[in-house]
């Protein structure tokens, strides 16, 4: 059962986090979670903590195209942000775990990421998997991002976008057809689609949930988490519009609302300044 915390965050809005019963948010879970998201002995060879893919300088994301685990072990997808992730409704690129309890542990099971069961995990750090799970999803729920030029302007400070930004807003809101999956304070519809990202010579190079369909992820902080997408293949901000703009790639499965948008160059620098809006404490 999910309790409804009213959590006050920079968003300009107070929303009501979702929170399980049983792992009721408090200030020492959240600190000893901390502790354990950087604490390196939750790895096979104690090289990685989960601060290496997911660094608080870039917004808890990773500069790699896809993570890299212990021995140097190569993953299959980009590091996503964990920025407000306490809202998700599924969690991984493909939305296969429901929770955060669940989540926070298969990064420490995964081979090719730190590669220890549960059992070896809790002797390391003498505390049962369960207080590891409960105490890691509570500091993720910390990792809250807002109080952006966005925010201030939608809540009356008219001069926290730039002209080419308030632009950038209406092509987002309009044009663009941003807002069939990145909608709300999150930006993100929590739901998967197919971009065509994963279709490479005539073929699904990753299934993601089942036809080539991955989480819509959150904007919020959007300019630190380069490089983007499910498997970290494009590069820039400016690469992504033109992605977008072109309707993506074609597949037999492709999400209908994906369609040339035929942006000017003005409309698409416009755009790639109101993203960078996104940007907050």
């Amino acid at each position: 059962m999910l309790l409804a915390a009213l959590i006050a965050i920079p968003l300009g809005l107070d929303l009501y986090m979702p929170v399980p019963e049983d792992n009721p948010v408090t200030r020492e879970k959240v600190a000893l979670g901390r502790r354990l998201f950087f604490d390196r002995r939750l790895s096979r060879d104690r090289s990685i903590s989960c601060a290496t893919c997911h660094d608080p300088e870039r917004a808890f994301s990773d500069e790699r195209a896809t993570a890299v685990g212990v021995f140097g072990r190569q993953g299959r997808r980009n590091a996503p942000a964990l920025i407000n992730r306490a809202y998700g409704r599924s969690f991984f690129w493909d939305g296969r775990v429901p929770t955060l309890e669940e989540q926070v542990l298969k990064p420490i099971q995964d081979p090719n990421e730190m590669d220890l069961t549960l059992e070896e995990a809790s002797a390391r750090v003498k505390l049962e998997s369960a207080t590891i799970a409960r105490a890691l999803a509570s500091y993720v729920r910390s990792i809250l991002s807002g109080d952006s030029p966005f925010d201030r302007f939608v809540n009356g400070d008219r001069t926290a976008l730039t002209p080419e930004q308030q632009q950038g807003l209406q092509i987002f809101r309009g044009k663009g057809n941003c807002t069939a999956c990145h909608v709300g304070p999150n930006f993100t519809d929590e739901r998967l689609h197919n971009t065509g990202v994963a279709w490479k010579d005539e073929r699904l190079a990753d299934q993601g949930a089942g036809r080539g369909n991955f989480k819509t992820p959150t904007l919020r902080e959007i300019a630190r988490t380069a490089p983007y997408m499910h498997d970290g293949s494009i590069a820039t901000l400016e690469d992504v519009i033109e992605f977008y703009n072109r309707g993506g790639n074609s597949n037999p499965y492709r999400d209908p609302e994906l369609r040339p948008l035929n942006l000017t160059t003005e409309e698409k620098q416009a755009l790639v300044a109101f993203l960078r809006a996104l940007q907050g404490r």
